[in-house]
């Protein structure tokens, strides 16, 4: 007698290029993206690793193509908000979504390939400070600013990754072997790192991109 199908088994999805991409992310996301391979890769999607070929041409199309997925996450300025606000809103998603996927920033900055999100992003960026009135060349020298703030930053955030429960018994290993009479400054800014964040704190991110964007609102107009 033929075996009958079990009625509350999940259908399979079929195979596609985006669902290829998605468990990339998924693999990337959960064990760096040192771990995608394309033989895991096929496992996580219980197939064969030559069936990925229908899909991507190699694994060089998988990176390209997690990484522009990565920056449709992000929440672009939209036209005729105003600049400083629209920018800020942007950054800090851009933030998010790269220590969400924490891969993501130092990949983005050795991917090759086409990459349409990623040129959207930037044109957005562009687009939204040119209307506001910077030139060309402050608008390039902005933009160039506010990447390295997003990227520099979230690079350091995700490779630091200190768990906050081992933070006091890691300053307390710290001072220990400090000379804390000769560094007085160094000690203090340890003590800094374990006093609570008031709720309107934003955090240093935050901080270092008001910073940039305050700067720009004083010279807009005289590049």
């Amino acid at each position: 007698m033929a075996s009958q199908p079990d009625p509350i088994a999940e259908p399979r999805l079929p195979m596609s290029r985006e669902r290829v991409l998605e468990a990339a992310i998924s693999l990337a996301d959960e064990g760096g993206i040192e771990s995608l391979t394309m033989r895991k890769l096929a496992q996580e999607l219980g197939v064969e690793a030559m069936t990925l070929y229908y899909y991507v041409a190699n694994k060089d199309e998988i990176l390209s193509g997690i990484v522009d997925l990565v920056v449709s996450e992000i929440e672009l300025p939209l036209p005729g908000a105003d600049w400083k606000a629209a920018i800020r809103k942007t950054a800090i998603s851009a933030h998010d979504v790269l220590v969400r996927h924490p891969w993501a920033a130092s990949l983005m900055l050795s991917a090759t390939g086409s990459s349409p999100a990623r040129w959207r992003y930037m044109d957005a960026i562009l687009g939204c400070m040119r209307e506001a009135g910077f030139s060309a060349d402050m608008t390039d020298h902005a933009y160039h600013a506010l990447d390295s703030h997003i990227t520099g930053f979230t690079l350091w955030e995700v490779q630091v990754q200190i768990d906050p429960e081992t933070l006091p018994d890691l300053a307390a290993n710290f001072l220990r072997g400090l000379p804390v009479d000769e560094h007085p400054y160094l000690v203090e800014h340890v003590h800094q790192h374990l006093k609570p964040r008031s709720p309107e704190d934003e955090g240093a991110f935050a901080f270092g991109l008001d910073l940039i964007l305050d700067g720009l609102q004083r010279i807009r107009g005289t590049g």
